[in-house]
């Protein structure tokens, strides 16, 4: 199964580029099917770039989670704190295996009008 998420452009293209192998999340998708992450870069790209394979999604204490994910976080401290705010736990998917489009894709092309504020589940 499938999910559409959105990132920041930078965050998006460190996942593509090998540099950033965790994209961070304060709440995860529920169902546990999900094996793969089609990638939306939002504004001002506004397409759909890519898509990744899930290794394994990291539940853990904030302070667990970074000193676990920091050297392929692809992100500062700060902005970690900064996005996990008092947040006790997060979650940090892993990056397997990454396919960039060779031409991006628009959100209607998967059915979609709008983009997500966090993701959505692909049929």
């Amino acid at each position: 199964m499938k999910i559409l998420l959105s990132i920041k452009p930078e965050y998006a293209n460190k996942i593509f580029d090998g540099t950033k192998k965790y994209e961070f999340r304060r709440t995860i998708f529920k169902d546990s099917n999900v094996n793969t992450v089609v990638v939306y870069a939002s504004s001002p790209v506004q397409r759909v770039i890519g898509e990744f394979t899930i290794e394994k999604v990291l539940s853990e204490t904030t302070d667990k989670l970074w000193s676990l994910t920091n050297e392929f976080s692809g992100i500062t401290k700060d902005f970690f704190d900064e996005y996990f705010g008092s947040k006790e736990i997060g979650y940090a998917i892993k990056v397997r295996e990454t396919k960039k489009y060779k031409v991006p894709k628009l959100l209607v092309d998967f059915d979609i009008n709008f983009a997500p504020q966090s993701f959505v589940y692909l049929s």
